[in-house]
């Protein structure tokens, strides 16, 4: 669970009642859902805008340092002074006090008269993130090219379907669209060529036929069946 910071009890009620104090406190249960949602890479922030200087109400998984009551970031002065400052200003480049960096936004909440009343902050640390990411691209990076092409698809696949297509095209005709006695012939011709002791073969004779794996065995002598 996240480590959540709040006013008190005694200094909620201190604030007068009203629809900004309404905006606040419902404020403060957004916090509490995200911070236990996004533990423990975001820290999430509730300012009260209505006092810069303490503006800090509530705060989830407190990455940052910041303690209730102290006052309120160059983005929250701005929304002060700015009725038409941004709403939301998201993942914007931050940095804690530590040196890490952050990602951030910024969500601003006015009450029904249009005047900034809070502002619901989350703060991500990506700096394990970045290592992570880092790790990952010189995982799948690759060199030069290799002397030869090269495919790691074994030569076998496809071979008995290729073979089928042959057999049926020197007859005018498709897998599927020969007769019953051009297909034994050709299941015979594939069995003394070795293409039937390749890995799936007999699936995939079944495939490119359009039968069941056990019609191929029918087409087979008794001799050669399994």
């Amino acid at each position: 669970m996240s480590n959540i910071m709040k006013p008190t009890r005694e200094a909620c009620s201190s604030q007068p009642a009203g629809e900004n104090e309404l905006l606040l406190r419902e404020g403060e249960k957004i916090v509490a859902a995200l911070g236990q949602t996004l533990a423990p890479l975001v820290e999430v922030v509730l300012h009260d805008l209505t006092r810069p200087g303490h503006s800090v109400v509530a705060i989830a998984n407190n990455l940052s340092g910041r303690q209730i009551g102290d006052p309120a970031t160059e983005m929250g002065l701005a929304r002060i002074t700015d009725r038409g400052f941004p709403e939301v200003v998201a993942n914007y480049p931050n940095r804690f006090p530590d040196g890490r960096p952050a990602k951030s936004t910024s969500i601003g909440l006015k009450n029904s008269a249009g005047e900034y009343v809070a502002a619901l902050c989350l703060n991500m640390d990506v700096s394990l993130l970045g290592a992570v990411t880092a790790g990952l691209g010189q995982l799948i990076q690759t060199g030069t090219a290799a002397p030869v092409a090269e495919s790691l698809v074994p030569s076998a696949v496809g071979c008995v379907r290729e073979a089928l297509e042959r057999f049926a095209a020197t007859r005018n005709t498709t897998p599927i669209g020969m007769t019953l006695a051009q297909r034994r012939e050709a299941v015979r011709e594939l069995a003394a060529s070795g293409h039937l002791n390749l890995r799936h073969a007999l699936a995939d004779v079944a495939a490119t036929l359009g039968v069941a794996r056990s019609t191929v065995y029918t087409y087979l002598p008794p001799e050669d069946r399994p």
